[in-house]
């Protein structure tokens, strides 16, 4: 049976069947030819560097195709790297299904689904219900496939609606903490606050930023969406149900540095920002715990600005729960 990358360990020789997710050609200073390369399966991503790399190297490769390769496990700036040896594309009768090398989230499809019928009932507010569901059913397949980031926190297969769900299930416990806060509008802006990555990003595998993600992003994008389930549905935009649950989505980023054109500015806004937050963190603390051994530090997480995540030993989480 092939091992998982994430079961190499330093030094050791690597032969397996992966997912080619990036693939980028360029030169060094010396003028000879590398493939900076980006690799996963199920257990994890990393990035790999081809060495003088040949024309037909560079032909074969692209991304999204499951790749054949021997490679060495280094690390570089204290993170995992593959100095790869060789690399070809995979042969009839090899792995070639992508699929089969994308992380998916731990609830199945279908699961995810039944429970985003049954919160859209909960959403009380007939115009905000409406919207919700003109939205969620035009993009439900890519809702429910689609990752919630490139990379980071969420970053697979059904990570959209898994990470949607999260801040939904958040919402509820603190809803009934805060009996003053509108449910409904929170539950609503749960599920569309990342719909705009369904066209901000190109789908599971080999996920990339589209030209609209590029150009436009995720927040105007589902800000579109709204606008146009609005027009659609004859809903009045002016109105006050549309103006707050528009103001929800667009702020949830919390600042305007952050890509939000609005900081929140009713509490509905305010409680989705934090709960986005807050699932975003302990996810990418998840990822960073994964790549750690017990008892050491994690390299610099990017996500978690720049902090290292410390693993305490198993011994002592066992203790912990006694």
């Amino acid at each position: 049976m092939t091992k998982a990358l994430k079961d190499y360990q330093l030094d050791e020789r690597v032969e397996t069947f992966a997912l080619l997710k990036e693939v980028d050609a360029r030169v060094t200073q010396q003028g000879k030819r590398y493939l900076a390369l980006q690799l996963a399966d199920r257990s994890m991503d990393i990035k790999g560097m081809k060495w003088d790399a040949t024309e037909a190297e560079v032909g074969k490769l692209a991304a999204g195709m499951v790749v054949y390769i021997q490679a060495v496990r280094e690390a570089y700036q204290d993170k995992p790297q593959l100095k790869v040896l060789s690399i070809r594309p995979s042969k009839i009768g090899e792995p070639q299904d992508a699929a089969d090398f994308v992380a998916a989230a731990p609830m199945k499809k279908q699961d995810m689904a039944e429970e985003v019928s049954a919160i859209i009932f909960q959403i009380t507010n007939a115009n905000w219900q409406r919207i919700v569901r003109h939205i969620l059913g035009k993009y439900r397949e890519a809702f429910l496939q689609f990752p919630a980031a490139k990379s980071n926190h969420h970053a697979f297969a059904g990570g959209l609606a898994y990470h949607s769900l999260s801040i939904v299930h958040l919402a509820q416990a603190v809803v009934k903490q805060y009996g003053n806060l509108n449910a409904s509008l929170l539950y609503a802006g749960a599920l569309l606050h990342d719909i705009g990555k369904v066209i901000e990003l190109s789908g599971p595998v080999a996920t990339q930023y589209t030209t609209a993600g590029n150009l436009i992003g995720h927040i105007v994008l589902v800000d579109e969406e709204i606008v146009l389930a609005a027009t659609e549905l004859q809903i009045d935009l002016k109105s006050e149900d549309m103006l707050v649950l528009r103001h929800t989505v667009l702020a949830h980023h919390g600042l305007l540095e952050y890509g939000s054109p609005v900081r929140p500015m009713i509490k509905e806004a305010n409680v989705l920002h934090q709960l986005d937050e807050l699932d975003a963190g302990m996810q990418s603390f998840d990822n960073a715990v994964a790549e750690t051994q017990p008892g050491e530090f994690s390299p610099r997480q990017w996500a978690l600005d720049n902090r290292s995540v410390y693993r305490p030993s198993e011994e002592h989480l066992a203790d912990e729960t006694r």
